[in-house]
């Protein structure tokens, strides 16, 4: 069968195959792909809350292929939320979408494919490009993942990702932890943990990719009103998915206490979204 005019690759059933990622052994997983899934069918149709933030990340990543004098025919947009893949039709490339997420696709349009980024079923060589805007950040095996965007990209291709970068939600993730733990005399982890920027150009080389680069950027953002961030986070499925989250009902206070917690000059919240901006060619 054939997806979007591109021959996919299946992965076998134990998660082996020609290019897919390993299987991270069940005791060493961070996230919990399944309820990856769940918050990100439930964003859905919430997505226009937060369109202009992803818009912007997805302009600043896309902004890139201005720096080559390369032209691309045909992409492969990871996650993208419906924002990523207009940008790129803008600039004259056939687009393929794939998400964790179905409900998430239907937000978008144009080819599309319901996928795991930790198994990608897509044939070596498909694709030119490749853009991943803030969507691998929840994947277990990030060097796997990336081996396999790699092998689906042809000679010279083309690698754009953003990710979260350490630093994102610090101020969250401390008050959370410090209310939690007057709240209750103990904190379980509730904000997924970030990359380093430093560490990305070495995760391309070695998933290997060439002329590795990872930089820095960042967007600022500021709420008048507190709960706004829990409700854009939930908005843009990026709720707590960590397999050892608890499971138990938070303290009914918990967020409210967290949110008075943090600093907000001039009596708004401001958050600083810190981003690790990936490019990578295939060899």
């Amino acid at each position: 069968m054939r997806i979007g005019g591109y021959q996919p690759r299946h992965a076998l059933a134990d998660g082996t195959g020609p290019g897919t990622s390993s299987e991270v052994d069940q005791d060493h997983r961070i996230f919990d792909r399944i309820a990856v899934r769940r918050h990100r069918d439930r964003a859905a149709p919430l997505l226009g809350r937060v369109r202009p933030v992803l818009e912007e990340t997805a302009s600043r990543l896309v902004d890139r292929l201005d720096d080559t004098t390369l032209r691309f025919a045909q992409a492969l947009d990871i996650g993208g939320r419906g924002v990523v893949a207009p940008l790129l039709r803008a600039r004259g490339i056939d687009v393929v979408s794939c998400d964790l997420s179905a409900r998430m696709l239907a937000c978008g349009s144009g080819p599309a494919v319901a996928a795991d980024e930790e198994f990608l079923p897509f044939a070596p060589q498909s694709f030119d490009l490749v853009v991943a805007n803030l969507s691998l950040h929840w994947v277990n095996d990030l060097p796997g993942a990336l081996i396999q965007i790699r092998l689906a990209l042809r000679p010279n291709g083309l690698l754009l990702a953003s990710l979260p970068a350490l630093g994102t939600l610090d101020t969250l993730r401390t008050a959370l932890a410090d209310a939690e733990a007057d709240l209750s005399g103990a904190a379980a982890p509730r904000v997924s943990p970030f990359v380093e920027l430093r560490d990305g150009a070495a995760l391309l080389q070695r998933a290997g990719f060439v002329l590795p680069v990872a930089d820095a950027d960042a967007l600022e953002l500021s709420y008048a009103d507190p709960l706004a961030l829990l409700g854009d986070l939930r908005a843009a499925g990026e709720t707590n998915a960590l397999v050892l989250r608890s499971r138990q009902m938070p303290p009914r206070a918990l967020f409210a206490a967290a949110l008075a917690g943090m600093p907000a000059p001039e009596g708004r919240l401001s958050v600083r979204l810190n981003l690790a901006m990936l490019t990578g060619w295939a060899p």
